[in-house]
């Protein structure tokens, strides 16, 4: 009864600042609409035990319930991340976890390269066909370019492969390190169409194996080399250097020395590309209402999002020179949309290819991304350098090359 009657007062209170099409069941068969509009929502309780997730809100408490099963949450990934978007500022809590807060969990999620290449195994070798089933048929797991807003994923994840070759200006016999290449989509066009001499660097088996798979397909080997390899081993020297969504897992205090390495590997006139998430918060908190710690948890263990000022500065203490900065914020929030799309028409096979709680962590996962990108909690920015006190004339007058 106590617990039916803090339902209530809750309900109460919701009712009178949203207006949510939400329907609330609970374990006894009540049920409870928060909207006269048809519900696209709907949070089963399955005892009262579960009554504490939606009593204090956060978009890290409900998906822990979701994925967990305390909860049971029917409906569109986009509908519950906005649904549950509201209820957590219902809370009245700050936003953002506190800058102490962000600051002890670097503390306490070092980045080693065991714990680095455990984190990608976590991630990307879930299967290759669980990828297959939501990414474009290239697999290009990374913000798309939606050159003019109506492509196609397939057609805007090749714009924007062509984009970052085109920007660094690639040419042919050139050398090319991809850091973080995954299923080799980049290095197979870099090599075919810019006639590049690639070499590609992941941490995970499936990707490495598939990649090479590709690769050989392509006919392409003498000029596509995949290595299951850290880039800190790297050595060499590289004309060209692109690192697509990988940076967000080398840790905000390892930076300058990610960038110095990358420019040691540089070879002289060199240009590098990184292209990755940022937070855009400027004390480098986590994502707002619990998101992001639902993210370390489930999604990326040790993942950390600088702020794009912590960006350029690590790159200057790198020994790198920022020459272009684009912001693919929108592009990102497309990108992501459309794989929750894919992920929901494709669900039931989706669910053959992995456990229960894996499938529910991705379906809220990708429509949380899409709606962060889209409240601008988090941006994607491609940033092009070359080697810090190099003659000004290895620098374009314009970037009217880069759309040609």
């Amino acid at each position: 009864m106590f617990d039916q009657m803090k339902l209530s007062a809750w309900t109460s209170g919701i009712r009178s600042k949203f207006n949510l099409p939400l329907r609330v069941e609970l374990w006894n068969g009540a049920q409870v609409d928060l909207s006269p509009e048809q519900p696209r929502v709907k949070i089963r309780v399955p005892n009262p035990g579960g009554l504490r997730y939606l009593l204090a809100p956060s978009l890290g408490n409900l998906g822990e319930a979701y994925v967990e099963g305390a909860l049971e949450i029917e409906g569109r990934a986009a509908d519950m991340i906005q649904v549950g978007s509201a209820l957590a500022e219902t809370t009245g809590k700050p936003a953002r976890a506190s800058r102490v807060a962000s600051a002890a969990l670097r503390l306490v999620s070092p980045h080693t390269r065991e714990k680095d290449a455990e984190a990608i195994r976590y991630h990307y070798d879930v299967s290759n066909e669980f990828y297959s089933l939501f990414l474009d048929p290239a697999m290009v797991y990374s913000c798309a370019y939606f050159e003019n807003g109506d492509e196609d994923l397939a057609t805007a994840q090749q714009k924007k492969i062509d984009h970052i070759l085109t920007k660094i200006g690639v040419q042919p016999g050139q050398t090319l390190l991809d850091i973080g290449c995954g299923w080799g989509a980049l290095v197979i066009r870099a090599a075919s169409k810019f006639g590049a001499r690639c070499v590609g660097v992941t941490l995970s088996e499936r990707q490495y194996e598939l990649a090479r798979e590709r690769v050989a397909q392509a006919g392409l080997q003498d000029r596509v080399e995949i290595r299951l390899q850290d880039y800190r081993d790297v050595a060499g020297s590289f004309d060209r250097i692109t690192s697509v969504g990988m940076f967000e897992h080398v840790g905000v205090d390892n930076l300058p020395e990610y960038f110095r390495r990358i420019g040691r590997l540089l070879a002289p006139g060199g240009v590098v590309m990184n292209h990755g998430i940022t937070t855009t918060d400027v004390e480098q908190r986590n994502s707002p209402h619990g998101s992001g710690e639902f993210i370390d948890k489930y999604v990326f263990p040790h993942g950390e999002l600088a702020h794009l000022s912590t960006v350029i500065r690590t790159m200057q203490e790198g020994g790198l020179e920022v020459r272009d900065v684009e912001n693919l914020r929108r592009h990102y929030a497309r990108t992501c949309a459309l794989w929750t799309e894919n992920f929901e028409n494709n669900a039931d096979r989706i669910r053959a290819t992995c456990d229960p709680k894996t499938f529910r962590i991705w379906h809220v996962y990708l429509a949380g991304c899409a709606y962060g990108f889209a409240h601008d909690w988090i941006s994607l920015y491609q940033i092009v350098c070359g080697k810090a006190g190099e003659e000004p004339d290895l620098i374009p007058w314009s970037r009217r090359y880069m759309y040609r």
